[in-house]
């Protein structure tokens, strides 16, 4: 049987394909065993490397913890006002003004095409120069805003994009029944985009947080990762183990947002198909009557 994609498989490609799988069994478990060799020839998997992690709290209360804390307070921050942001230059960028869209469109291009660590550099060199904000601020106040410039100017992209996607009837449809634009944007296009959007937007967010490394490792910010260096060397050289620990808090950090997102998206969807419709034409004949007057265009 065939469907509609691609033809169905026959003995021949089917005994190929149980032997490439088996093939690639076999390799990639003889370098897993090669990893794991090499690791305990090393004294790498040594359970004196992995103590302080299981059997204590020192190492989290003096280095993981609080850079854990600096690496979420940077990355909240970032999430706080790049979203906002994102979204109002995304929607500037749709304007039927050129004096918005044309003004928008550099911004977001300027700042898109620059590296995200040279943008905390300049931050850096922005706040010492410029500001009163002390030396022990500086750093996260220049890789917040690093990571502001840049990843709003993605998400104000993936904005315009989602947006851009949907079907034009939905925005003809709301012009038809005497909606203003930005009416159109709020009650109509934006709502029904979020759900276009959002696995892009937790990929950005994703992003955001292992950018924070960044700042570890050229601005001197105490976040996560910067922690292994002066842990690994206070615990006898084990950076091994120190590296796979942040590894797995920053995975867990990450599949928490993207399990929270796909449990969100599910519910916008349900949410959609479970109302049947985006705006009853009562509210519909509200909207109109009450735009009519307010000079938005």
């Amino acid at each position: 049987m065939s469907s509609v994609l691609y033809d169905a498989q026959g003995p021949r490609a089917k005994r190929r394909n149980v032997l490439y799988t088996v093939v690639f069994a076999v390799v990639f478990a003889a370098v897993l065993w090669w990893v794991f060799k090499t690791l305990d020839d090393k004294d790498q998997l040594a359970w004196e490397k992995w103590k302080p992690f299981f059997s204590g709290t020192e190492a989290w209360s003096t280095y993981l913890w609080p850079g854990l804390e600096n690496t979420l307070k940077a990355a909240a921050l970032a999430m706080l006002i790049s979203l906002p942001l994102g979204a109002l230059f995304g929607i500037a960028r749709l304007s039927d003004h050129k004096w918005v869209r044309v003004p928008a469109a550099v911004v977001v291009e300027f700042f898109r095409a620059i590296p995200v660590l040279v943008l905390m550099i300049f931050g850096v060199a922005l706040y010492s120069e410029y500001t009163n904000v002390s030396s022990d601020d500086r750093p996260l106040y220049a890789v917040v805003t690093g990571l502001v410039l840049y990843n709003s100017s993605v998400l104000a992209e993936i904005v315009r994009a989602g947006i851009l996607s949907l079907p034009k009837g939905q925005h003809e449809a709301a012009m038809a029944v005497g909606l203003r634009k930005n009416q159109a944007m709020r009650f109509i296009l934006l709502p029904q985009a979020v759900t276009v959007m959002l696995p892009a937007i937790v990929s950005q967010l994703v992003v955001i947080v292992k950018d924070t490394a960044l700042g570890g490792a050229v601005l001197t910010f105490p976040e996560l990762l910067a922690s292994v260096s002066p842990m690994s060397s206070y615990y006898g050289a084990n950076t091994i183990a120190s590296f796979t620990i942040v590894a797995v808090i920053y995975i867990a950090i990450n599949f928490a947002l993207t399990s929270f997102a796909s449990w969100l998206e599910g519910r916008l969807r349900r949410g959609k198909k479970s109302t049947g419709a985006v705006i009853p034409p009562a509210a519909v004949a509200d909207m109109a009557s009450t735009g009519a007057g307010d000079g938005s265009t």
